[in-house]
């Protein structure tokens, strides 16, 4: 029984010391660890978010719309074009003359400005359909950040198309004076 006893003893002071050994190596950090951390943390400050090309897809939209309804700028200069025709045409002036002046120019400046609307629709529509190919390598544009910017891109289009198609009269042209 002695024996025994000088055995459970031993063996639990060898069980304690295992288990000091392994909570001290537990306890270490590798050093090879703290830098591949810290290098995947300077990695994702580094890569971009994509947030500015989401939100340039989201003004193409934005500007391709306004191209199609019109703009506060564009009314106010049509407006503007309108009163400029008014002063500027004589009370002697022939019909024709007095529609292209007062009506006429003030539907083209509203085309103008809606087909400038349209460009930069189109062309920050392009911009941010284009930017990731100048961008980081393999890192892939959200889908719908090109959803967006292909809708801006074809209103910028329809607006632009239309734009011209309302400054050259082919789309509700002057009446005739005749």
């Amino acid at each position: 029984m002695a024996t025994n006893a000088v055995d459970e003893t031993e063996a639990t002071q060898a069980t304690t010391d295992e288990k000091a050994v392994d909570t001290t190596k537990s306890d270490e950090v590798p050093q090879t660890e703290v830098p591949a951390a810290a290098d995947d943390a300077q990695t994702k400050e580094e890569s971009p978010s994509g947030v500015g090309q989401g939100a340039a897809a989201v003004v193409s939209a934005a500007l391709g719309v306004v191209s199609l309804t019109g703009s506060w700028i564009g009314t106010v200069a049509s407006a503007r074009q309108n009163l400029i025709g008014q002063l500027e045409t004589a009370q002697n002036a022939g019909v024709a003359q007095q529609i292209q002046a007062v009506y006429g120019d003030a539907w083209q400046t509203t085309a103008l400005w809606g087909g400038l609307f349209a460009l930069i629709a189109l062309v920050t529509g392009v911009v941010a359909l284009a930017r990731p190919a100048f961008g980081t390598p393999g890192r892939i544009q959200a889908p719908w950040i090109k959803s967006v910017a292909w809708a801006g891109v074809s209103l910028g289009v329809i607006g632009l198309f239309l734009a011209v198609l309302k400054y050259t009269g082919v789309l509700l042209g002057l009446p005739s004076a005749s």
